[in-house]
């Protein structure tokens, strides 16, 4: 795609984004419902993906039909997701106290108190690009780890979304550099770490009952820093947000790198399953979390 059709499409992403944030939150509920429910049932192949991983998590507790129903609620979630990028862009700081409640936020104090910023432990739960706006309203300097998407206009989109509010964006083939000069600077440096990655980039540790190839990047910079790791999630509660910052979690560090590393990333894991199973609907189920598998 040449430059002036790059152009075109950010302008209609921007437009169409635009057009959702016009919407009520109440219009934009009653929508998303209906839109979800009719991808559900058209996205085959999505719709499988989800299925198949709600039943690898929740087939011993729950019956078919409430997984497919919990499916179903899932696409409704992702759908709320568009609406409320579109909202954010019209958003003001000043809005934030109507919309978002804050819990846990000592535990962020705690962290940045010790001058080496934080490593932020998030994932696509909730709304993760709510993130931005609720740091920059909070007072902190933030960074975050992404993978380039391959639409370039999208990316665009994206890139200027995030950076409203002050966010650095880092990619992950060349992230290490930015990460630590970002600590250094005392921000906020945010991963997600809850995807699927290739075996040379992560390590095998449990998720949900199951071995899953989990990026190792988080661990080794918490090793390797020493600076404090905090899990943030924004999640939808109640027609609000709930900014949730958990306690800061213990660096586990017994001299053997190796298992060092698979410690802390499977602490990682724990943390996002907790969250994961509380806003069961809230999670990015189409995504093939367990598609690495380990070696024969």
């Amino acid at each position: 795609m040449n430059t002036y059709l790059e152009t075109i499409a950010y302008r209609i992403i921007l437009g169409f984004f635009s057009l959702l944030g016009r919407f009520s939150r109440n219009s934009a509920r009653n929508i998303s419902s209906v839109i979800g429910r009719v991808w559900f049932v058209v996205d085959g192949r999505h719709r499988q993906v989800a299925l198949e991983n709600m039943t690898r998590v929740f087939g011993s507790s729950k019956s078919p039909a409430d997984i497919r129903r919990l499916a179903r609620s899932a696409f409704v979630h992702m759908v709320c997701i568009l609406f409320e990028i579109g909202w954010i862009t019209r958003l003001s700081g000043k809005d934030f106290s109507r919309f978002f409640s804050i819990h846990g936020l000592h535990h962020l104090q705690d962290a940045y108190k010790k001058g080496q910023g934080v490593l932020v432990l998030t994932g696509h739960v909730g709304n993760w690009e709510l993130m931005s706006l609720a740091a920059a309203t909070l007072g902190y300097p933030m960074s975050a780890i992404y993978r380039p998407l391959d639409f370039k206009p999208l990316d665009r989109f994206f890139i200027d979304l995030r950076g409203r509010y002050g966010v650095t964006l880092h990619s992950k083939k060349n992230a290490m550099r930015p990460i630590l000069k970002g600590l250094k600077n005392k921000e906020l440096v945010a991963i997600l770490l809850d995807q699927n990655t290739h075996r040379n980039a992560g390590v095998f540790v449990d998720f949900f009952g199951h071995p899953a190839c989990t990026n190792k990047g988080l661990a080794l910079l918490a090793l390797g820093t020493g600076t404090p790791v905090v899990p943030l999630f924004l999640l939808r509660e109640d027609g609000r947000f709930r900014v949730e910052f958990g306690p800061i979690l213990p660096l586990v560090r017994s001299g053997d790198k190796a298992k060092d590393i698979e410690a802390n990333t499977l602490q990682y894991n724990r943390v996002l399953e907790d969250v994961i199973r509380r806003y069961p609907e809230q999670w990015f189920w189409v995504h093939r979390r367990w598609k690495t598998r380990p070696k024969a």
